[in-house]
């Protein structure tokens, strides 16, 4: 019997469902009030056009659907986008055409031509339906939305809300949208592997809101956990976004490209907070300057962000600074064109119209993730990927500014629709496609291939993912409710960050990069001395020994005994008939730094080979871009 909707902790048995969407941001919530009977009955047109548009997708969704979040519904990075939502719509001046060109200039050379095609056809379809669902665009007197104009766009096409919270106000209208669906809404459980059977997906593996481990089963699983803007210290992501996601598909072993291309937004307020706010490229698209020490400017500030934020990471080196400077002052109306930004530099005691505004680049968007073709299908059968996770082709080597919202919202649709048609398993379309053997002007190539093909040294002889770093044990990594080892996890991601903002930043070298890979390494170790059980706790509440831990009576597994006799699941093994172990509990901030560490390690790995500089990716020792570069640095095995 599926589970009561909308409560947070609806699983006290092993559940199943027909998708399982895993995150809360634009595109799980689209993609599941697309397959849900409520969200598509509730949305009129809306909800008909988001199936019926979709991969020639028949009928309406009416899926026993469910969503898992890791923290409240509303927590995602969605609602932390500030410009808007880029799309060209009928009756613009602008042209579909010219927005496809923006996308594919901005994406260096690497992405696919159907992608951006879909991206940009079926955009304005996606708005529509969005509208349909609640969202509220900021319009002129007459009724007509209003556009900005930002960095790599030849046009103002971008339409916003409320100014600059735009990404706030597609959440709420979708949270709404769903909690009135009849999607089951599980906030505050913590998914962190894929459960594969026979090379399927069929679930994941879940820490439940009372810190117990669970399997949540399902036909389809769809991944759309948002991106791992943790990875830095200076990011302008939220604390949820440690790159679960792609972990998860790392262990699994599924392929996951592109994700040395981080992209940096060039101004976020100089600012002891985390996340960094952001300071809108609407701000230069309306005329804001950047300045450096000398009050010079020194870039073309509607450039695409790459370019933006490498000159200043390259001016702020140059002249010994943390940080330059934004000028807004010459622009009118400040107040009621940005009231959200307006606001949070009062808070500040920032007054635009008068001071410089501090800026420095900050972690944004990773535009690479799980390999996927045009529908959003992996490389492993049963499981789809959309959003931020998602490696589509659409953003190749760096993001077009605005154009992250519209891939939810257009990946989100196709992927609902390609699953209510029945389909499981990738074709050899999209970014996928060259891993599937399809002919393609950008090859897929596995990491070590890549190495050998161009005579690179090897940093390693693997990642951390499936062959040397599987937590899908969770051996290593359930501790009990110790204050000092908390602590400890805190230092260690504190450190973490601050070394990969130095080593992997905007700007990169192999001297950094092999530093950074040594100091992953050395986090992995830290990490597995900090397990323990909580059943395992001496009377002081003091982590037992290594010997202890570690106990002479494992079995094959290299698993310890638990209390009851019981060890957690493997990757392979069920969990027990109730589908929980109540007596095992888990701090999830080690896992997030497991999975922190796993990423970065496909990101450093990949950064490292890529000896060139192409969008988001830049190298000291090799300032140009390289045509024998011109491919997707592919991590994983599995291949349907």
């Amino acid at each position: 019997m599926k589970p009561d909707p909308h409560s947070s902790s609806v699983l006290s048995q092993p559940a199943y469902f027909d998708v399982l969407v895993i995150g809360s941001g634009v595109a799980g919530l689209f993609a599941a009030l697309s397959l849900s009977v409520g969200g598509a009955a509730d949305m009129n047109m809306g909800g008909a056009r988001m199936v019926d548009a979709t991969a020639g997708a028949g009928g309406s969704g009416g899926m026993r659907v469910g969503i898992i979040t890791k923290g409240e519904l509303s927590q995602s990075a969605t609602r932390w986008a500030q410009g808007g939502i880029a799309a060209v719509l009928p009756g613009d001046e602008d042209s579909i055409d010219q927005h496809l060109s923006d996308t594919l200039k901005a994406g260096d050379g690497l992405c696919d031509l159907d992608a951006v095609r879909i991206l940009v056809d079926e955009g304005p379809d996606a708005i529509i339906a969005l509208v349909a669902a609640g969202m509220s665009f900021d319009r002129d007197n007459a009724g007509n939305y209003l556009r900005a104009r930002e960095g790599g766009h030849s046009a103002a096409r971008v339409l916003h809300a409320g100014g600059v919270a735009t990404g706030a106000e597609v959440e709420r209208a979708l949270v709404e949208a769903v909690c009135a669906s009849d999607v089951c809404i599980m906030e505050r459980w913590f998914s962190f592997d894929l459960i594969i059977e026979s090379g399927i997906c069929k679930g994941v593996r879940c820490i439940d809101p009372d810190g117990n481990l669970t399997e949540v089963r399902a036909d389809v699983v769809l991944l759309a956990t948002g991106g791992a803007g943790q990875l830095y210290s200076v990011t302008t992501n939220p604390p949820e976004a440690t790159g679960d996601g792609v972990a998860m598909a790392l262990r699994a072993g599924v392929p996951v490209a592109d994700l040395e291309f981080f992209q940096f937004h060039p101004t976020a307020l100089y600012h002891a907070v985390t996340p960094r706010p952001l300071l809108s490229e609407a701000l230069r698209g309306h005329g804001a300057i950047l300045r450096d020490k000398d009050g010079n400017r020194f870039v073309d500030e509607l450039s695409p962000r790459d370019k933006v934020s490498r000159a200043i990471a390259l001016k702020m080196a140059e002249q010994g600074m943390s940080h330059l400077w934004l000028d807004a002052t010459g622009l009118g109306g400040f107040d009621e064109r940005f009231p959200t930004i307006s606001a949070m530099l009062t808070s500040c005691n920032l007054d635009p119209a008068v001071d410089w505004l501090p800026v420095s680049p900050a972690a944004h968007y990773v535009s690479g993730g799980i390999l996927t073709d045009l529908d959003g299908a992996t490389g492993c059968e049963g499981l789809f990927a959309a959003g931020e996770v998602a490696c589509t082709g659409v953003h190749g080597a760096n993001r077009l500014a605005s154009n992250s919202l519209l891939e939810g919202l257009v990946y989100g649709i196709r992927a609902a629709g390609a699953i209510v048609s029945g389909k499981r398993r990738a074709d050899a379309t999209g970014a996928i496609g060259a891993w599937l053997g399809a002919d393609s002007r950008i090859a897929c190539t596995g990491v070590d291939e890549f190495e050998d093909l161009r005579g690179i040294p090897s940093m390693g002889t693997s990642s951390l993912g499936q062959e040397s770093f599987a937590i899908s044990g969770l051996t290593d990594f359930i501790v009990g409710n110790n204050p000092a080892i908390s602590n400890n996890l805190v230092k260690m991601r504190e450190r973490f960050q601050e070394e990969m903002m130095l080593n992997a930043g905007v700007i990169r070298s192999a001297d950094g990069l092999s530093r950074m890979e040594q100091i992953i390494r050395d986090t992995v170790k830290l990490l597995r001395g900090q397990g323990y059980a909580a059943d395992e706790r001496s009377a002081g509440g003091q982590a037992p020994t290594k010997d202890q831990v570690h106990t002479e009576g494992q079995g094959h597994t290299g698993q310890r005994e638990f209390a009851g006799g019981q060890a957690p699941a493997t990757g392979n093994e069920s969990l027990s008939d109730t589908g929980t172990h109540n007596h095992v509990h888990i701090d999830r901030s080690a896992i997030e730094l497991a999975n922190m560490c796993i990423v970065a390690d496909a990101l450093v790995r990949s950064a490292y080979d890529r000896r060139e500089t192409r969008g988001a990716h830049a190298r000291m020792e090799y300032p140009d871009a390289s045509d024998t570069c011109l491919v997707r640095i592919v991590h994983g095995k599995l291949s349907v």
